[in-house]
């Protein structure tokens, strides 16, 4: 049996798909899971008993990673399976840029439904007259999921788009139309696009990423689109590009105090994935992923720990190791196996940064006293036997 707990509100269609062996409890010291999606987890204290914490959503900037790595803990997070409901968010961002919708929406709002209005709209329109995305160059820095939606949709409408993304994947290289433009340098976009998406993680390398210097290298009148973390722009450099003229406007998903005093910004209240589609998704996917680890040891889509699949155990034993990623573990832990006459019938390693992971499938069922020995072996980190 296992138990889980949830920090947010998960949709039901996901947490469905546990079954008869799990119980939900709501001390988080009892659980084996913890399913959360915005809940700030940086000053919790983990339970021994913890193993895996799914975030129903791609950002982890909510969870102490490198805490949970220490523990032994596996976070996975969900990614894709929100990207349509953001894709969507940001095309809309874009529409919502091109043409003042939101300005002739409010001009209409604070008028009187008299007998005139329909010819008192019809003078007042050109007010709010935009331009078309059609013809228009997209620059997308990040080719993951949503960046390849967005661009994508973005030919399909009609745009010329470029993207960059120096550690793109193959799974996002085979998505991609052959009509995008892959640049190499994220100077041709900032040169070159009348619109820019930013679609990263968050991290060191690329906090503050969009600043005065890439602000001085944009075309006049650009379009900067945010849908992914708020600190990816340096907000001092954004406001004097907005007050210049250089950004003509700021499309984003997160309100600051600095960015919502801010001329010519639209922002929305972090709404990219709250779509129902995107929340059971997200739901489903973190599901799934707690349930493969926890019955099988398998690892899939970790932030932490690197992706293993042995399946299903067909053996008579399967062990899972959480360790450092340091010389000689394998053959420490093979010795440990062999001095109890345990043969080894297969086995999958795997290193992510400092972290690594092990399951070992066995002919020989295994016990708690060789798994004390595993334990004791000096860089492992969490050991279990998968029942």
């Amino acid at each position: 049996m296992y138990t889980y707990s949830c920090l947010n509100n998960i949709s039901n269609i996901g947490l469905k798909h546990f079954n008869e062996k799990y119980t939900e409890v709501h001390e988080e010291d009892q659980s084996d899971a913890i399913l959360v999606r915005s809940a700030n987890m940086k000053e919790m204290e983990f339970s021994p008993e913890l193993k895996a914490i799914a975030r129903a959503g791609a950002g982890v900037n909510n969870i102490p990673v490198e805490k949970c790595s220490e523990q032994g803990i596996v976070v996975f997070n969900t990614p894709g399976a929100n990207a349509n409901g953001v894709k969507e968010l940001v095309i809309a961002g874009m529409l919502l840029a091109s043409r003042d919708i939101v300005g002739g929406i409010e001009w209409l709002e604070h008028q009187e439904p008299t007998a005139d209005l329909q010819k008192k709209a019809e003078k007042q329109k050109k007010q709010f007259a935009g331009s078309e995305i059609a013809g228009k160059k997209l620059g997308i820095i990040g080719l993951g999921a949503i960046g390849v939606m967005v661009a994508n949709t973005a030919v399909a409408l009609g745009m010329e788009v470029y993207g960059y993304d120096p550690y793109v994947s193959i799974r996002s290289a085979w998505h991609l139309s052959s009509a995008i433009h892959y640049v190499e340098d994220v100077g041709n976009i900032y040169e070159e696009c009348d619109f820019i998406t930013i679609h990263v993680p968050l991290n060191d390398a690329t906090e503050e990423m969009i600043n005065k210097d890439a602000f001085d290298r944009m075309k006049e009148g650009v379009v900067v689109l945010n849908f992914a973390r708020d600190r990816l722009v340096k907000e001092k450099d954004l406001v004097e590009a907005l007050n210049s003229g250089k950004v003509h406007k700021y499309v984003t998903d997160f309100v600051t105090p600095n960015v919502a005093k801010a001329p010519n910004t639209i922002i929305t209240p972090h709404l990219g994935a709250s779509t129902k589609e995107s929340e059971d998704n997200c739901a489903v996917m973190a599901v799934k992923e707690v349930r493969n680890y926890l019955e099988n040891g398998n690892i899939k889509n970790s932030v932490n720990y690197p992706n293993i699949d042995l399946g299903v155990c067909t053996k008579a034993g399967r062990i899972s190791v959480n360790h450092r990623n340091v010389p000689n573990m394998i053959a420490q832990l093979m010795a440990v196996l062999g001095t109890e006459g345990v043969n080894v019938a297969n086995i999958s390693n795997g290193s992510r940064g400092d972290y690594a992971y092990t399951l070992v499938d066995t002919d020989s069922p295994v016990d708690e006293t060789l798994l004390d020995r595993i334990r004791k072996v000096e860089g492992v980190l969490k050991a279990r036997i998968i029942r």
